[in-house]
């Protein structure tokens, strides 16, 4: 891969130099809270979950299918608006997105029952769909490859905070002023940011290919056909690893709530809040691993390792914590180990993010992360309503059921992340030369 060209040295006397850094972490900064905002769109639907259901009178398979409604469409924009991220501002894509997805809230927030629900959610998940890609995009195109690992931990650990933020905020709204409450400040929320991007936000100079190669004589990479990256194990291995993740965030969405007030005993009060330890954790395990993984590579270690081992190590220990639930007795020790099988096996994806960046050339990291990030959300399509069905059919003990299939899932993704992630060897057989370049450089 051709190597992304060095930002200025900033010395105290470069004003060039310094501005250009201080806009770089503004922009990051302003995309975490992009991301926030995201996850709380997200995130509110579950946090209402019996709310809702009594409202409108759905079983659990109903409220299930209307939260997977929202990823019907995210996969199809996600590859759409990816591939249109390589040729279009993404400022202008950020924008557009934070705005459609305010105007998407309203029907649901006005009023109206399962059809209206489902409706605004599918409008939601199609605005929301391409956020991630192409905010990794944004902020990754302010820096080059060694010093990307902590800004595309940020943006993944907005995340995290959007729900750690959102969830006793959007909880208490939820029950002293309804859920179609909490939609409206969640508009509010949104078109906020969009004011404030439109203000602040800016593109970066690594964004484009011919910036990246004019740095590098002697690295060119010609622009690569998208089968050709897709067909690459790394990125075959990274994104079915980045699938098993998701499906865990998507349980933590929709049923977690739930799963800690109707199987656990938790009070609608208190799950609120317990809810939020599984993210908390998260956010930890993104910034130890941004941490590892800056380290190791400083070191001269390759991205096999400083990615997809330290991955599948990450993925491994979630799949452990939540197959060992069926052998514990108790709801807190059944608490925590679901709070750090989720919490540290939904952590992909700022690896997922950084791997698949380092993979494709700066033309096609659009394409590169809009299409994975279409293939890994098809578990937020499946994963509520395959809960919802367990439910319906066992009781509380589906969503113990659930749960080791999540589980099963993790550790099979550990094993694609160990296996197949080596953007080293894949960079190197897309070019077409015998052997992986060598990486230098340090990580900020």
């Amino acid at each position: 891969m051709t190597a992304a060209p060095p930002l200025p040295q900033y010395h105290p006397g470069n004003t060039e130099a310094t501005s250009s850094k201080v806009r770089a972490w503004t922009v990051t900064a302003l995309l975490v809270v992009f991301m926030m905002v995201n996850f709380a769109d997200k995130s509110v639907l579950g946090l209402a979950a019996d709310e809702i259901r009594a409202d409108l009178d759905l079983s659990a398979t109903q409220f299930g299918l209307a939260n997977s409604a929202f990823f019907l469409l995210f996969s199809v924009a996600a590859v759409v608006v990816g591939l249109a991220a390589d040729r279009v501002s993404p400022k202008i894509l950020l924008l557009a997105m934070a705005a459609l997805w305010s105007v998407a809230q309203v029907p649901a927030a006005i009023g109206g029952g399962l059809a209206v629900l489902v409706a605004s959610r599918v409008f939601l998940g199609a605005a929301e769909g391409p956020a991630f890609p192409v905010a990794q995009q944004a902020t990754l195109a302010w820096f080059p490859n060694h010093r990307r690992n902590l800004p595309g931990a940020l943006i993944t650990l907005g995340i995290t905070l959007g729900v750690i933020v959102s969830a006793p905020g959007l909880s208490w709204v939820i029950q002293h002023h309804g859920w179609r409450a909490a939609l409206w400040v969640l508009v509010g929320v949104g078109m906020v940011w969009a004011i404030t991007w439109a203000a602040l936000g800016a593109d970066g100079r690594h964004h484009t290919a011919k910036a990246d190669v004019a740095a590098a004589p002697g690295e060119e990479r010609v622009d690569l056909p998208y089968r050709r990256i897709f067909a690459s194990r790394t990125w075959l291995g990274t994104t079915f690893a980045y699938f098993t993740s998701y499906w865990s965030v998507a349980l933590m969405l929709v049923w977690l709530p739930s799963y800690l007030r109707n199987a656990l005993g938790y009070s609608a009060h208190d799950a609120g809040t317990v809810v939020i330890a599984p993210w908390a954790i998260g956010a930890v395990v993104l910034l130890a691993q941004a941490g590892v993984t800056g380290r190791m590579m400083r070191r001269g270690a390759g991205s096999r390792r400083a990615r997809g081992w330290v991955g599948g190590f990450l993925l491994a220990m979630g799949a452990v914590c939540c197959l060992a639930l069926p052998m514990v007795d108790g709801s807190t020790a059944k608490t925590v180990l679901v709070a750090l099988g989720f919490g540290v096996g939904g952590s992909y994806a700022a690896i997922a993010a950084t791997t698949v960046a380092e993979l494709a050339p700066p033309s096609r990291n659009g394409g590169a992360l809009g299409v994975m990030n279409a293939v890994v959300t098809v578990a937020g399509l499946a994963a509520p309503a395959v809960v919802g069905a367990l439910v319906d059919a066992h009781g509380t003990s589906g969503y113990q059921s659930a749960i080791a299939l999540a589980g099963l899932l993790l550790a099979a993704g550990a094993a694609a992340s160990f296996v197949l992630v080596d953007p080293d060897r894949d960079i190197a057989r897309l070019a077409g030369v015998p052997s992986p370049r060598t990486r230098t450089g340090a990580d900020s």
